[in-house]
């Protein structure tokens, strides 16, 4: 068996784009929606930040907009792309808050939570539809 490994996939069967380098994202903290076994919360969804999203997220007991500086983290603004839990994504777009996506740079994995006709609902760059 080789050491390399299969590149990522996107939702459109595509490579996995990046989804941001400032602020640094991903799981593994490498810009990219990647996953692997590690990964409980499959943290593969690209999708842009909003004011109404993040306060959702705090109220939930994730804050992503408060600085931490003790982990290098500066604080998510609306704007901000973060690779997002695909179970939050999910809840959010059920609470009616969910933000857009970038499916370029989700993670086809994420369709294990979330259906691809969810995720193209807020798509920033929208699939083209099937014949």
């Amino acid at each position: 068996m080789s050491d390399l490994q299969a590149p990522s996939v996107n939702v459109l069967g595509g490579p996995l784009a990046p989804c941001s380098t400032a602020p640094l994202t991903g799981f593994y903290r490498n810009g990219c929606c990647d996953t692997g076994p590690e990964d409980a919360g499959s943290h593969t969804v690209c999708a842009v930040m909003t004011a109404e999203f993040l306060a959702f997220s705090k109220y939930l007991g994730n804050d992503l907009s408060t600085p931490r500086p003790e982990y290098g983290f500066s604080g998510l603004v609306p704007g901000d792309r973060w690779c997002l839990c695909a179970a939050r994504f999910l809840q959010a777009h059920e609470e009616g808050c969910a933000p857009q996506v970038i499916l370029a740079a989700t993670h086809a994995a994420a369709c294990e939570v979330v259906p691809l006709a969810v995720l193209n609902q807020y798509g920033a760059d929208p699939a083209p539809p099937t014949a």
